[in-house]
């Protein structure tokens, strides 16, 4: 069956979440702390992984997007046509229009829409955390009917099992204990130094690296997706083993950076996994071609 995935976040984990998800235990509550597109936590939700789920980011609009995809599903998809039929092939203004009331008002389903409609989904904030990647001309974003599809059929895998939480990643977090489990995929270093910085708020590694040394000394099982490599490019060094965590590489598909530029490079990402939870593993681990086909 392929999984409903209303939000179309470059880098959204849609297509791994196979692949994680065979390190991903039963869990009293399941926390996705970066949830973006949420994808893990929809994944987690249509196997039975647990029972209660905890979206977070320090997003706010992302996370009210998560709860009217969830808990409005019916007017959430009608409040998205309205803003996608707008949107006619004489008014070449539209989508910096609805960018510029998002950055003014913070409408959740305007997000929704920018993400869907801008350049290969790659949501693009500057200091202000205003949005400010440009439209994609090629394309017009999903289509309404697409859309209410895919809202109502995460409302049926999610509604009245989440609870939603503002605020970075370790505040969300507060309560897990070792019966919960805590799946990550923060910014990576490699968008959060240097000039491509993709995120309303970046991440560097040295809080990165003390919160999971906090949840180790809580016990709370944990996988994180994190930095990896495109061809020969690494894009953040491994991070240290004293947090006694097990790194997988995952294939992650070709790089479409790449393929613009007239490359074929793959990208593999790194998944590390706290104390217990899988043994190393030599090389990349590859999904099967059909599994690729349903995710």
């Amino acid at each position: 069956m392929r999984l409903p995935h209303p939000i179309p976040y470059q880098g959204s984990k849609r297509k791994l979440a196979h692949l994680i998800g065979r390190y991903v235990p039963k869990s009293a509550t399941f926390y996705e702390p970066f949830c973006g597109s949420g994808a893990m936590t929809i994944y987690a939700a249509h196997k039975g992984l647990a029972n209660r789920f905890v979206l977070g980011d320090s997003l706010e609009p992302i996370v009210r997007l998560q709860q009217a995809i969830v808990e409005m599903p019916a007017k959430t998809a009608d409040r998205y046509q309205t803003v996608w039929e707008g949107q006619t092939s004489d008014n070449f203004g539209y989508f910096n229009d609805v960018r510029a009331r998002y950055n003014a008002d913070r409408d959740a389903v305007d997000l929704l829409y920018l993400i869907c409609r801008c350049v290969k989904n790659a949501i693009r904030f500057n200091k202000a955390g205003n949005f400010t990647q440009s439209h994609d001309k090629r394309r017009l974003g999903t289509h309404p009917e697409k859309m209410r599809a895919a809202i109502h059929g995460v409302s049926q895998i999610l509604k009245g099992k989440v609870e939603y939480r503002v605020g970075d990643w370790l505040e969300t977090t507060f309560d897990a204990d070792p019966d919960d489990f805590v799946y990550m995929d923060p910014p990576y270093l490699g968008t959060s130094v240097g000039p491509d910085k993709r995120y309303h708020q970046q991440m560097t590694q040295e809080p990165l690296i003390a919160g999971l040394a906090k949840l180790n000394a809580r016990s709370v099982p944990f996988v994180l997706s994190y930095d990896g490599m495109t061809g020969d490019k690494e894009y953040g060094p491994p991070l240290p083993d004293h947090l006694g965590m097990t790194r997988l590489l995952l294939h992650a598909g070709m790089s479409s950076q790449a393929t613009l530029s007239g490359r074929k490079e793959e990208t593999v990402e790194s998944l590390y996994l706290s104390a217990d939870l899988a043994e190393p593993v030599d090389g990349v681990i590859r999904a099967p071609a059909q599994l690729s086909l349903t995710l």
